[in-house]
């Protein structure tokens, strides 16, 4: 039930010229005493309870989104760490080539743990950025795993974002490639889902642009 309070005692908050229906009134009256502290206001329980129910669910659905895409591996710049003098070694022909080519290549490090076995050492992920390293799909990055006290590439060239999915095939995680491109482990590497094979095609146009540019560079000097 509302409460009926005279137009007039409004006067400081609303100008008499004003015509408001009695419902705004009394909107405006209670809202006026909230703000003085006369009133205080409450969500029925029944609302109460169902915004609650509404932010759980939205929480939940968010946390089953992520967990679906995965985790991705991020790579960051970390110069001087145990890492990445690992990943310049294992990259030292690449390197070397972007070099060749006056430019020195930002590297890229990440890991990730990939075995569902407890236990087991984590991948390394690389990526070289440069522009005599990086095709027309971008720049490709390499994945190794410690195996018998050595690096072994499990996977090579893939050009987007990696990410560790919560399903598994033979004791390590399968990885999403760029958000669409699923690849499983087979026992000793990991294999394209989807019959694709664009291992070979980065790096193919990566020598490809190299050969072309050092041509053209041939050809600039003898004129």
């Amino acid at each position: 039930m509302h409460r009926s309070f005279p137009v007039l005692s409004l006067s400081p908050f609303i100008s008499r010229s004003a015509v408001l229906p009695s419902a705004a009134v009394s909107r405006v009256a209670c809202a006026i005493m909230g703000m003085l502290g006369l009133v205080t206001f409450t969500l029925p329980p029944a609302q109460a309870a169902t915004a609650t129910t509404h932010h759980r669910t939205t929480h939940r659905h968010a946390a089953a989104t992520a967990s679906a895409s995965g985790n991705p591996v991020i790579l960051t710049a970390q110069p001087g760490t145990e890492l990445d003098k690992q990943a310049r070694l294992l990259n030292a022909e690449d390197i070397a080539t972007s070099r060749r080519h006056k430019e020195e290549p930002l590297v890229l490090i990440g890991s990730a743990a990939l075995s569902t076995r407890k236990g087991e050492s984590a991948a390394l992920f690389v990526e070289l950025q440069s522009a005599a390293l990086c095709g027309s799909a971008g720049c490709s990055a390499d994945v190794y795993l410690r195996q018998k006290g050595e690096w072994v590439k499990i996977l090579d060239s893939v050009s987007g974002e990696i990410s560790v999915l919560p399903t598994s095939h033979r004791g390590m995680h399968d990885l999403m490639i760029d958000g669409t491109d699923k690849w499983v482990w087979d026992g000793s590497t990991y294999q394209d889902t989807i019959g694709a094979a664009p291992i070979g095609n980065l790096r193919g146009e990566i020598e490809q642009f190299q050969e072309q540019k050092t041509a053209h560079k041939s050809s600039t000097k003898g004129h």
